[in-house]
């Protein structure tokens, strides 16, 4: 029988202009984590490739037999190790979608979630429109680690407290939030954000970040500070803003716990609302 706990692994990665070394990085990142025990490994959004509009064209690829894809599909066989491979442009067809791929220990496919709610921020010291080259995607995505169901989310999809309950309701214990929050929007929400998804849901959060590089070749600068939270709102794990990973050892039984300690799950009035989800067609 499968074991309740977890190692997980946040790979806060450096991302710069050169593709291959990316990827190179990310391989080294996940055979690390694996050696230090981790089961479970997460990759930042948009790992393979600087965060900007100009790059995304460039470096996408087509899903799952691209370049990226075909390294981490290696990379979770040979360090028997499932990975969920951050996100990063993906090309299909006349459309880019910002794509996430999860690969089990044998390097199967054990989801595609490509990116709902696209980024936009219209500030003073930052703005920024996804859609100007992105697409949204229109379906849930969910695959069992073994110890538990863990439901796929990316960056802004952290802001929409349904897309956390719709996963709740399909009878996830995790969600995974690959994610670039900025300079801006970090330091206000980027904690607040996790914490609150993971006490509303009563399930573990966590949140993965590329590196903080002020002179990022993209110019946009990443928050870093990736974390894990538990269904209490407690921080279990958190990097700093450099490159490093951090481990968080998960008991998924305490979901259970958590969830009788304090009955919301079970106090929730559906006879007055309720999220309902439907799923899209796959794009």
């Amino acid at each position: 029988m499968a074991s309740s706990v977890t190692r997980l692994a946040l790979c806060q990665l450096k991302v710069s202009a050169n593709k291959a070394a990316n990827i190179e990085n990310a391989v080294k990142h996940i055979a690390a984590a694996a050696k230090q025990g981790a089961g479970l490994v997460l990759l930042p959004e948009c790992f393979n490739t600087p965060y900007h509009h100009k790059f995304f064209p460039e470096f996408a690829e087509e899903v799952p037999s691209g370049e990226t894809c075909q390294a981490m599909r290696r990379a979770a066989s040979e360090n028997a190790v499932t990975v969920v491979a951050g996100s990063l442009p993906e090309r299909k067809g006349d459309r880019l979608f910002n794509t996430s791929v999860t690969y089990g220990k044998d390097g199967s496919v054990l989801a595609v979630y490509r990116k709902i709610h696209l980024f936009k921020l219209n500030t003073e010291k930052l703005k920024f429109d996804e859609s100007e080259t992105l697409s949204a995607g229109s379906s849930l995505a969910t695959f069992d680690s073994g110890a538990a169901r863990v439901g796929v989310a990316i960056c802004f999809d952290i802001r929409f407290p349904e897309l956390a309950a719709a996963y709740h309701n399909l009878g996830t214990q995790l969600v995974v939030y690959p994610g670039a929050f900025n300079m801006v929007t970090g330091p206000a929400h980027w904690h607040l954000a996790a914490r609150s998804r993971a006490v509303d849901t009563q399930q573990f959060v966590a949140l993965c970040s590329p590196a903080r590089d002020p002179d990022s070749v993209s110019g946009y600068v990443a928050y870093g500070h990736s974390l894990v939270v538990d269904p209490w709102g407690t921080v279990l794990a958190e990097a700093g803003e450099g490159e490093e990973t951090v481990f968080a050892d998960i008991d998924f039984t305490k979901v259970a716990e958590f969830r009788r300690q304090l009955p919301v799950t079970s106090g929730r009035r559906h006879d007055l609302f309720s999220v309902v989800h439907t799923p899209g067609a796959v794009p």
